[in-house]
């Protein structure tokens, strides 16, 4: 027997949530569909700015009592090698969050406003079937969303790339882990200051952040050769820095994003779109996919509580014009010559240009305004 929802939203992460919070509220039927059970773990430095949580209409008071929320009032940056530099903020400039509970707030909040979910359940069979989307022989929809990241199952099926074939992928390891009250009293990475390790050859970067008791550490790269080499390495020049004081408890876990413009997957289809990390949307400079995701799930709910059940490419061309406004074309990949890379050593140490470049622009967003919540 089949059951049916007005829009069927494969992936809860905080796109999935925020976009199915959204149209439940506008009084749409709303399944959000995903291969595992939340709480869930999620490779991820974790952390978000003031205007995604303007965005989520999250009260970081309300949130911060339910689960770990980490003001953030400085960052260390600089090149691996090269002095670092500490810019600091009067207000706290972003919050450091643990993705295992953010994640699950948001769709318990969703859940809340009336959206339902399948968790537990992968995506194993899609197809089109009299104008509606058929998944896993039993699920029906005249809209579908695919939100399921940069292995998102939907764009695979809509003609996305194989992973690891012709997309340029950005590929992360990475750990989280709670230390133990005499690990956490001899960390010497400071709760409210993450550090950022530019590699020397500009085609990534590292970083350990700390929040509360927990620390995460991690590395990502365009390209994966070698990457658990380079993160092992990465792990001992934090020791030789004194910025790592204890050994990870266990292995780093990896995942991969796509950067906007690197690898441009379609985001409007007939009666399908694609949001956050599946339409290949991650800030170029940093690899953040958090607001990316947040404000591509806002705009998409606008779109389609315009369409009125017209779902069709052209009625939903809307919302490709308005992430092209927000995110710009962006720009193709390709190696950084040996000019910019001398260039970038200068520049990693000046603190202009590592608050007013790399975090303000770069890290931060903050030229540009938030979106305003769903209505």
């Amino acid at each position: 027997m089949s059951e049916r929802s007005d829009v069927l939203i494969v992936g809860g992460g905080p796109g999935g949530s925020t976009l199915g919070r959204a149209l439940a509220r506008q009084g749409l039927d709303v399944t959000i569909v995903d291969k595992q059970t939340f709480p869930r773990d999620k490779v991820c430095a974790g952390w978000v700015t003031p205007a995604v949580m303007e965005s989520l209409d999250l009260d970081p008071n309300e949130y911060a009592r339910d689960a770990v929320l980490q003001p953030i009032h400085a960052f260390r940056t600089g090149m691996l090698g090269q002095r670092t530099v500490v810019s600091r903020y009067p207000e706290p400039a972003s919050y450091g969050i643990r993705r295992y509970e953010f994640d699950a707030w948001l769709l318990e909040r969703a859940i809340n406003d009336g959206v339902r979910t399948a968790q537990g359940q992968p995506l194993k069979e899609l197809r089109r079937e009299d104008g509606e989307w058929v998944l896993n022989d039993h699920l029906r929809t005249p809209l579908l969303i695919g939100a399921g990241g940069h292995f998102c199952p939907v764009a695979r099926h809509l003609g996305a790339a194989k992973p690891g074939s012709s997309e340029t992928a950005v590929h992360a390891q990475e750990i989280e882990f709670e230390m133990t009250p005499e690990q956490a009293a001899a960390c010497p990475v400071e709760a409210d200051v993450p550090e950022l390790y530019f590699l020397r050859d500009l085609s990534g970067y590292g970083w350990i952040v700390r929040k509360g008791d927990w620390l995460n550490i991690g590395l990502g790269r365009e390209g994966g050769q070698k990457l658990g080499e380079q993160v092992s390495a990465f792990a001992e020049e934090l020791k030789a820095m004194g910025r790592l004081h204890i050994d990870p408890p266990s292995k780093f876990k990896g995942h991969a994003y796509l950067l906007h413009g690197h690898s441009p997957r379609p985001p409007v289809h007939d009666g399908a779109l694609l949001i956050g990390d599946a339409a290949g949307l991650a800030y170029p400079q940093s690899g953040e996919g958090i607001r990316p995701a947040v404000e591509s799930a806002l705009m998409a709910a606008e779109v389609i509580g315009a369409a009125g059940g017209d779902y069709s490419a052209d009625r939903l061309a809307a919302f490709g014009d308005r992430l092209q406004r927000r995110f710009g074309k962006g720009s193709a990949a390709g190696e950084p010559g040996p000019v910019k890379q001398a260039l970038a050593r200068p520049l990693m140490a000046s603190s202009w240009f590592a608050r007013h470049v790399i975090l303000d622009r770069w890290f931060l967003h903050r030229h540009q305004a938030p979106l305003a919540p769903a209505a």
